[in-house]
Formats: C-alpha cells, sequence, structure tokens
C-alpha cells in the first residue's frame, strides 16, 4: 500500500492532468479574450504543479520511498 505523502503526490499528479484537459476543453471553447486568460493560467498552473510533483515523485524513488 502506498504511502499517504505518496498518494498526496499520485493525486496531484492526477489533479494537474485534470486540469490541462479542462484548459484545453475550455480554450476550445472560448468566446472572449478573458477566457483566454483564464484557461492560460489555468494552463500555466497545471504544468508547474506537475513539475512539482514529479521533482517529488523523483526525489521518493532516489530515496527508495515510492511503491506504485
Amino acid at each position: 500500500m502506498a504511502s499517504p505523502t505518496n498518494n498526496c503526490i499520485k493525486r496531484t499528479l492526477e489533479l494537474a492532468a485534470s486540469m490541462l484537459r479542462l484548459a484545453d476543453e475550455g480554450d476550445a471553447a472560448r468566446e472572449d479574450v478573458g477566457c483566454g486568460v483564464l484557461y492560460g493560467v489555468l494552463r500555466d498552473s497545471a504544468y508547474r504543479l506537475q513539475q512539482l510533483a514529479e521533482a517529488e515523485r523523483e526525489a521518493h524513488l532516489r530515496k527508495n520511498r515510492w511503491e506504485d
């Protein structure tokens, strides 16, 4: 069973993926510039969360503290 910390990292990666899908859907449906800004910020935030969570996963892997 994965540790609570690893579960949170996995959930963060899932959240980032969901945010990216929503940003794509929002961009496809947007009707004005304001929406474009909103979905751009959402996409940027998702990439940043993804980057941080992946770095944490790698740190846990290096310390042999990551279970799949």
